[in-house]
């Protein structure tokens, strides 16, 4: 497999033939709608079998989802995955549980059949649907909350068959920065005892000294010991009321991998990738522009709408463009192939363990046949 960028003039039968290629594969693994129009400038994977086979390691990956994710879409992603973390599980301050809006059972089943670790993601997400670190900083400074939080933990994965556990908590306080590493720990001992692994949800930071809400409570060295596994939230850098610019930029990433693997064993890495761009109405007034979230096959559609080309950030290793609408002026940022071909890249250089999307929801097919070229992705049989 490798990526070809559309020029002018191209159209889906002529870069078929240009590479020995069934024009119907072409437009199912880059998801090319009828009437299979191009953009200038998109990125397309491309079968060549000319090229010689390279040689794969094993490589283990991920997705989050919400229990409402299509059928269809889960479906088709879940021959790519490893772990399916399921979002999400709240708590109450007395350690209660609280359980997804929609039903996870099926979600969980569905995983099985595929060989996929269905993993239970606790999250302290309030009714406002943001993180309330009061409510993690009263149940990490009291123990008889974290027993029954923990006991409550073992009875639902025992119920629903999930194989894991993944802490996703953000905005940790600093205070609370040693508390919540002990607390991951002590999840991590009481589960591995009865077979369930524990991973953690990490931002990302760049050095332990990062100053900054986000970034002090977490402790990379601490909680590389205290789980399996960490999953690196490598994102978020462009986003909703952020000023235009790539998600994940790969300059940053990077910052961000070499950091990281100083502090972690890097087989215990999971590299965290956004499947998803924004779209931005200019000029940015920092406070007032609000950003809309889309998909990576959207964005590409919406360029060909306007009959805009695609151009590519070298250094951040992203695809973006520019349009007008109504007289406003719009810049979108988003992931192609270019960008996930650049992750892997990373990912091998540093040998991490594999790596993971946030999130699932939207089918991005040219992402998940390129990692599925590079690496064997590594499968479990479950018990039905």
């Amino acid at each position: 497999m490798e990526i070809y960028l559309v020029s002018e003039g191209d159209n889906v039968d002529q870069i078929a033939s240009r590479f020995g290629e069934d024009v119907n594969q072409l437009v199912y693994d880059n998801q090319i709608e009828y009437p299979y129009r191009l953009a200038v400038g998109q990125a397309l994977v491309v079968q060549n079998d000319i090229q010689p086979k390279r040689i794969k390691r094993a490589a283990a990956t991920c997705g989050y989802a919400y229990p409402f994710i299509s059928e269809w879409v889960l479906e088709q992603t879940l021959p790519y995955l490893t772990e399916l973390p399921v979002f999400s599980y709240g708590f109450t301050e007395r350690g209660e549980l609280i359980p997804p809006f929609t039903d996870d059972s099926w979600v969980i089943e569905r995983a099985k059949e595929y060989q996929t670790m269905p993993v239970l993601t606790l999250t302290p997400l309030g009714d406002d649907g943001h993180f309330n670190n009061m409510l993690i900083s009263r149940m990490l400074h009291d123990s008889r909350i974290q027993e029954r939080l923990i006991w409550n933990l073992g009875d639902k994965v025992t119920e629903k068959g999930y194989g894991g556990i993944n802490v996703d908590f953000e905005y940790v306080l600093p205070e609370d920065r040693d508390l919540f590493t002990a607390f991951v720990e002590r999840i991590r001992k009481v589960m591995n005892v009865f077979g369930y692994r524990v991973s953690v949800a990490l931002v990302p930071k760049t050095s332990a000294a990062q100053r900054g809400l986000l970034y002090e409570g977490m402790d990379y060295r601490g909680l590389g010991e205290a789980a399996d596994e960490v999953f690196i939230m490598a994102y978020e850098w462009g986003y909703t009321y952020g000023p235009p610019m790539a998600v994940a930029p790969m300059n940053m990433v990077r910052r961000v991998v070499e950091y990281a693997v100083t502090e972690i064993p890097e087989e215990k890495i999971i590299l965290g990738m956004p499947n998803y761009g924004y779209n931005w109405p200019l000029p940015f007034e920092q406070g007032v522009t609000k950003a809309r979230t889309m998909g990576n096959i959207e964005a590409v559609q919406l360029a060909i709408d306007y009959g805009v080309p695609i151009r590519f950030d070298e250094k951040a290793q992203a695809p973006y463009y520019r349009y007008w609408q109504y007289g406003i002026n719009h810049e979108v940022w988003f992931e192609d192939a270019r960008s996930v071909w650049s992750s892997m890249d990373l990912a091998e250089e540093f040998h991490l363990k594999g790596m993971g999307y946030w999130h699932i929801m939207q089918l991005f097919r040219p992402g998940w046949s390129i990692i599925n070229d590079r690496f064997d992705i590594i499968k479990q049989p479950f018990k039905m």
